[in-house]
């Protein structure tokens, strides 16, 4: 007579049988590697073997193994040469289970969520946590209970304009979907907000706000734009009419623009609180001289971006080269002057 298995048996529990029923595994580490590649799998539509090498840091000779081995255990993988491999549309595994260590994370999560996304984002997020703890066991929810009512995130700006409560998620379906939005954009330099239609390329959060990466076909070129100076967002029905590649292309792009190198001196009881700042503006060295700190920078902005970081701090600082930044700032503070005593 057969063995009845649980339908709530969870996924690795049940791998663990098919390894021991079928071939058996060698190591506890492959076993934990072929059940991660199981889970990446069912986790993307296409997954190519080399970033499943690259994550591991493993041969590409042991990719493929571990993939016969998950086919032999009776997992339908279909594979197709140059494309990648994916899971047999249609097919389930038990459910998975989660260790304490990994519910716990969720609570970090959860709280990132409700406060560095948009309301319509968090509420999604909030609405897959009740499905995510649904299946936790009854140790792991009272843990999970615990951790949240003493974990609290205070945001140090405000990200989103409270009058577009669902910026990222329609930024999320234009770049999936590849359709363009319409932004009405209050940008630094202009009196009112503007008016656009951008294909956005992606988003990040740098320096404590979201920004997106998009063509913008008003000015015919691609643009950051701050989520927190969006005034209007709305959806269109164009397509793309570029290919734009991924945001990690333009990113580095960005990073081999024209670049002038900065050396400043900063007090030792000043440079630990600029020190997370400091990699934004393109710190790239620091050395310590007796009671200060010199701190050696690769910046993209020196007129504006470097020059009015540095006066935030520069009566705990003294700039060293270039000449140009000591004009700027001399020239910041001089119009400062006349402003307080005009």
């Amino acid at each position: 007579m057969s063995k009845k298995r649980s339908p709530v048996l969870g996924l690795k529990s049940y791998l663990w049988e098919i390894a021991h029923t079928i071939m058996g595994m060698d190591t506890a580490k492959r076993f934990d590697r072929i059940v991660a590649i199981l889970i990446q799998l069912q986790s993307k539509r296409i997954v190519k073997a080399q970033e499943l090498a690259d994550r591991f840091d493993v041969s590409l000779r042991t990719i493929y193994r571990d993939i016969r081995t998950l086919e032999a255990s009776g997992v339908p993988i279909v594979s197709e040469a140059g494309v990648g491999y994916t899971i047999m549309e249609g097919y389930r595994l038990p459910p998975v289970m989660f260790t304490r260590e990994e519910a716990g994370s969720f609570v970090a999560a959860e709280k990132l969520m409700q406060k560095f996304t948009d309301k319509s984002l968090g509420a999604y997020y909030e609405s897959a946590m009740y499905k995510l703890k649904s299946v936790l066991r009854g140790k792991e929810k009272d843990w999970v209970e615990t951790l949240e009512s003493q974990v609290s995130i205070v945001p140090g700006q405000v990200l989103f304009n409270e009058k577009v409560p669902n910026a990222l998620e329609i930024l999320f379906e234009s770049i999936a979907e590849r359709k363009q939005v319409f932004l009405r954009y209050e940008s630094l330099r202009e009196e009112t907000p503007s008016e656009r239609r951008i294909e956005p390329v992606g988003l990040f959060h740098e320096n404590g706000f979201w920004y997106i990466l998009g063509y913008c076909h008003l000015r015919a070129d691609y643009r950051h734009f701050r989520t927190d100076r969006i005034h209007r967002i709305a959806r269109t029905s164009l397509d793309f009419m570029l290919e734009h590649g991924t945001i990690d292309e333009h990113r580095k792009k960005r990073e081999e623009v024209s670049k002038t190198k900065v050396k400043i001196l900063v007090d030792k009881s000043i440079a630990k609180y600029i020190r997370n700042q400091s990699k934004y503006y393109g710190l790239i060295s620091e050395e310590v001289k007796g009671k200060e700190v010199e701190m050696t920078f690769m910046t993209t902005d020196l007129e504006n971006g470097f020059a009015r970081w540095y006066l935030m701090f520069g009566d705990y600082a003294k700039i060293v080269e270039p000449k140009a930044l000591k004009e700027r700032v001399a020239d910041i503070l001089k119009k400062s002057q006349s402003m307080l005593t005009g």
